[in-house]
């Protein structure tokens, strides 16, 4: 675990976003049609994913301020402008990443729409900050283990990490989420240093879609829990997907690097290694539409009309 910053530390952070004023725009989300993945980046780690038929949140965090932390981009996507959601994917239960009012808002969105609540899935230990909020059920799962929703298969995966809502609850339970239907497959690291689990991920899923956090690697003790540009290349490398979709930057400031600098250093990371054309930075609400065929060829679909 990164050690535990100091109180200065905290508000200089708290004072780089206090005064900034808030950037981007929404959109609504391009609705994938049968047998088509789709991938929307919402914003930081939060994801709409479209699969087997199935409308999927992984960490949905719609609000403006985390307790004192202001943000600094826009949720790409109004929860207004979301489908009905069938489940909720959290990878961990940090605040950046489970949201109790973002998930009541979206617990009564769906109802709205489909008069009833969707489910939640958690890591081991979790279930309690999700019981209680009106989901249709909460599932938790332990490393690998794995659970389906329809024709869509769901295995919580290992992650280097800590799931710690507070600091004296650290037995809660953290990792990211494969997600597979027939030949789609997208895997959500969550929050997460490089180790050397990437290797078994790719053997036992063989993930195609890697979102990957690229953001919160400084001071250099940080890159224990949260990958820098450079180690998430080499986890997409480990996993040898074909896609890479970066996240986890530029929406909270939660560490000591430049709000800009984590996207460029990718990308020129990428451009030496020989990765360029498997980058797909998406802007928060853009939609990336991939056909079903086995090889999975995308076929783009940018972002629909921006909101009133």
């Amino acid at each position: 675990m990164a050690r535990r910053p100091n109180l200065g530390f905290i508000f200089r952070l708290i004072g780089r976003a206090a005064f900034q004023p808030m950037q981007g725009e929404q959109h609504k989300p391009v609705l994938a049609q049968e047998g088509e993945l789709g991938v929307t980046f919402i914003g930081h780690s939060s994801f709409l994913i479209q699969i087997g038929g199935l409308n999927l949140l992984v960490d949905p965090v719609f609000a403006n301020w985390l307790i004192v932390l202001r943000r600094l981009r826009r949720p790409g996507v109004a929860i207004r402008h979301l489908p009905p959601i069938d489940a909720v994917l959290l990878t961990h239960a940090h605040m950046d990443h489970l949201n109790l009012p973002s998930l009541r808002r979206i617990i009564r969105h769906t109802r709205k729409l489909t008069g009833k609540a969707p489910a939640v899935i958690v890591p081991w230990n979790v279930n309690d900050l999700a019981s209680g909020l009106g989901f249709s059920s909460v599932t938790s799962l332990v490393w690998w283990q794995k659970m389906r929703l329809g024709d869509v298969e769901i295995t919580l995966t290992p992650a280097k990490h800590w799931g710690a809502r507070k600091m004296t609850d650290r037995h809660r339970g953290y990792g990211g989420y494969a997600i597979r239907n027939g030949e789609q497959s997208v895997y959500h690291s969550g929050d997460t240093g490089y180790f050397d689990g990437f290797d078994e991920i790719r053997e036992r899923l063989a993930p195609q879609i890697a979102l990957l956090p690229i953001g919160a690697y400084s001071p250099d003790s940080f890159r224990s829990v949260h990958a820098s540009p450079e180690d998430a290349l080499q986890i997409f490398a480990d996993l040898r997907a074909e896609t890479m979709v970066p996240m986890h930057y530029a929406t909270f400031c939660l560490s000591a690097e430049p709000m800009d600098e984590p996207l460029p250093r990718l990308l020129d990371a990428a451009r030496r290694a020989g990765m360029a054309a498997q980058m797909l930075p998406l802007g928060e609400g853009e939609t990336k539409i991939f056909a079903e065929d086995a090889a999975l060829e995308s076929v783009e679909a940018l972002t629909a009309s921006k909101t009133a």
